[in-house]
This record gives structure tokens, sequence and C-alpha cells, in this order.
């Protein structure tokens, strides 16, 4: 499932992520016992967004980010584009906040329109990585901050073998019984085992032209937040 390329991998991908909407929000909260949370936290720390300036949340889903992002800085123009339409459905108080469907490789937006953009489990799941990132780094104004939360290669070498055994067994396990639906949990685990680690990625954002690129490992080495800047 997670080696699934091209078209085949964007409606397999679409079909997971409408068949488990509904729980989305509590199987994420599950899986990482609440980190999630704290981490969406970060990345709006990280981000540093402030009055009068406008922020995009791609790949915004339910929409928990994006409701950080207004909690953080009200006076900020929020927009949140996801290409999931049922996912955005099953997210609840959307006041305030601007959302539309859209596919992070073809972002309807103009050259230079926000001041930050940031995501959050997004960029494992896109088709080209490298197109989604330049579409990022095209719909930033001069100077604008990146921020990207996402899985990576786990990193503790002595904690790999239970970081393998919670992934492969015990989250589809989970999704089997919360949502009824242990094949997207399966696909899901199967892209976080698969994805690049945070030094490629950190790479693959200096590739797309990217600038002051930084990041920092959360929770056991398998998440990271990555943090760059458009060159102004």
């Amino acid at each position: 499932m997670a080696h699934l390329l091209g078209t085949e991998r964007e409606r397999y991908v679409k079909k997971t992520f409408k068949s488990v909407a509904r729980r989305y929000n509590m199987m994420n909260h599950l899986m990482t016992f609440g980190v999630d949370i704290l981490l969406r936290k970060e990345v709006m720390r990280i981000a540093k967004l402030r009055n009068g300036e406008t922020l995009l949340d791609i790949g915004a889903g339910t929409g928990d980010l994006s409701r950080e992002a207004r909690h953080t800085c009200p006076g900020a123009g929020i927009n949140a584009v996801d290409f999931s339409l049922e996912m955005m459905a099953a997210g609840k108080d959307w006041k305030n906040i601007h959302r539309c469907q859209a596919d992070a490789l073809a972002l309807p937006f103009s050259h230079n329109t926000f001041d930050v953009v940031v995501s959050g489990y997004l960029v494992r799941n896109v088709v080209d990585l490298d197109a989604a990132l330049a579409e990022q780094y095209r719909v930033l104004k001069s100077g604008g901050r990146l921020v990207v939360l996402d899985t990576t290669r786990p990193r503790w070498k002595p904690l790999n073998p239970l970081i393998k055994f919670y992934f492969r067994y015990v989250i589809p396990n989970l999704g089997r019984l919360f949502t009824g639906n242990s094949e997207a949990y399966t696909y899901l685990t199967q892209s976080s085992e698969n994805f690049i680690s945070a030094e490629d990625l950190a790479d693959s954002l200096r590739r797309c032209g990217f600038t002051g690129v930084n990041f920092r490992v959360r929770m056991l080495g398998t998440m990271a937040i990555h943090s760059a800047s458009k060159r102004p």
C-alpha cells in the first residue's frame, strides 16, 4: 500500500482518509498518547504567527492545526486546504478559518501570498514531495516561514524493535477496534516507516530554495518538526 506511486497512490490515500475521517482525531490522540496536541502547539510557537499576518495550513484535515493557529493568534488570517472534503467535514468549529478543497501539488493561490505555511502529517502522503515543497515555497511571501510536522524514521536503534512492533501490530489493531478499519492504519504506519529521514527532508527543503532549515525530533525519534524560510 505505502509502495504505491502516482495516481494509484493518490486514489488510495484519498480513499484511506475518507474512511477514517470521523474517528481521525480520536485515533491521533490515542496513537500518540495525546502528544500530537503538544506538537501542534510547538508548531505554532516555531511559526511565530503575528496579528495581521496570513497563514496557510496545507493538508488541514479536520482542522486541529488551523484551530491552534486561530487560538494562538486571533488577529491573523487563517486559511485551510485539504484534498479530502470528508476530512474537512468531520472537523468542528471552523469559525474565522477560510477553507477550501485543494491538492497540495496545485495550490489555488497566487505567488507570494502567505506569511506562514504549516502542515501536519501531510508530506509523507504526497505523491511528489519536491513538487509539494515547491508549491509551498511559491505561495510563501519573501522571507515567509514554513513549519512542517510529520513522522520520520525512528532514530533510537535500541528501541527500534519496540517501535516497529507498535507500528506494525498495535496501531492497526487499535484502528480495527476503534474505526473498524485496520487496513487504513496499516497504510498510515507503513507510510511512516517508509518515509525519508529528518535529515533527508531537510535536504529536500534546501534543494527547493528554503534557507535557515532546521529540525527537531520528538516522540522517541519517530516525529520531526522542520522549520525554514523563503529567501528574502
